[in-house]
């Protein structure tokens, strides 16, 4: 079996979206949960959190930057491709409930984890308010669709281009610091990001889950890639995860060895291009695959 591209675009640049049809992960996926996919046999398995999934059109939404070799191959492919595998759901869904108001945070493309998390939290009766940031508002993602299902939407930019000039972090602390309750905080970005968020609201005694994504392998528990250690205790990110609580994280030990195979990446990437390039010819900014 197959797995049909059925849209893909480009939302920003090297950040794209794709519909992938896929009824069976449709059916079961819930906000929160992620799928690990492989374009063909021979291919790297990657995990992606899923951004959206339609039911009855038997869909799910990913949301991916380019980054390393799998996500170059992946942001070359169209409407007229089809991936190998596409597994999931995978990991634990997120704990939605009725709390009152949630402050959702998302850092770059963590925001498109955060987009079903608005939906849910607001399906379940709760005050969403969302803070998304970037590094300027060219590379601003899903800003309508997080408006849309969001009681009060902030924005953030690190070099003032749009909303606040500033970091998210700002907007969070300006919140706690309101006369208005906060019940529960997510954050889902860069780990340093999370960190961050994590600091600021320690003094506040506010419930605050992250979303982590250590090395994956399996998706499964078995190869031990993903682990983390929360409150002192190993866990698997993709079985026990992603989500944490952001107060019993070791984001200094994940964030190291999330940098481990950085020099294997980076040769990946440069043999893949030499490649493309010698075979096509095209000088660079080539469409292979």
């Amino acid at each position: 079996m197959t797995y049909d591209i059925l849209e893909k675009y480009e939302m920003v640049p090297t950040v794209h979206l794709m519909k992938i049809r896929a009824p069976d992960v449709a059916k079961a996926a819930k906000a929160g949960q992620f799928i690990i996919l492989r374009i063909n046999e021979t291919g790297e398995r990657i995990p992606l959190t899923i951004a959206d999934f339609n039911v009855d059109e038997g869909y799910v939404t990913i949301i991916f930057q380019e980054m390393g070799k799998t996500t170059k191959q992946l942001a070359k492919l169209t409407t007229d491709d089809k991936l190998q595998d596409f597994v999931g759901p995978l990991g634990q869904p997120s704990k939605i409930e009725k709390l009152g108001t949630v402050v959702l945070v998302g850092g770059g493309v963590g925001v498109a984890p955060i987009y079903p998390q608005a939906k849910a939290y607001r399906e379940a009766g709760n005050k969403v308010i969302s803070i998304i940031g970037a590094r300027s508002e060219d590379l601003l993602i899903l800003e309508d669709e997080m408006r849309n299902e969001s009681d009060e939407l902030y924005i953030t930019t690190d070099d003032g281009s749009k909303g606040h000039h500033g970091f998210v972090t700002d907007i969070v602390l300006d919140l706690l610091e309101g006369d208005e309750a906060v019940d529960r905080i997510v954050a889902i970005g860069p780990p340093i990001m999370m960190r961050a968020v994590a600091g600021v609201v320690e003094p506040f005694d506010v419930e605050t889950l992250v979303s982590l994504n250590p090395v994956m392998v399996d998706g499964t528990g078995m190869c031990g890639g993903c682990r983390v250690l929360i409150d002192g205790e190993t866990k698997f990110a993709c079985v026990d995860g992603p989500e944490f609580d952001a107060r019993k994280v070791d984001f200094n030990l994940m964030m190291s060895r999330l940098g481990l195979y950085r020099p294997e990446e980076a040769e990946a990437v440069e043999v893949y291009e030499k490649e493309c390039e010698s075979e096509t010819g095209c000088g660079g900014g080539c469409t292979c695959q």
